[in-house]
């Protein structure tokens, strides 16, 4: 007899738990993804006017 109270109070936690999770994913797709937004920082650093040249110490 207590096999089918198991099974209910089991049941009850996997139907709490499926409850919180769709909540939670459904929160989460209500945000912005931010996917289709542009970076901020474009072009951060110019463009190398001439190659870098490195020489060796003479002396």
């Amino acid at each position: 007899m207590s096999e089918p109270s198991k099974r209910s109070s089991a049941d009850d936690v996997k139907a709490k738990f499926k409850e919180a999770l769709d909540r939670k994913r459904a929160q989460s797709k209500s945000g912005a993804a931010h996917q289709d937004g542009v970076a901020k920082a474009q072009g951060a650093h110019g463009a190398v006017a001439a190659r870098r040249e490195f020489r060796r110490k003479s002396g």
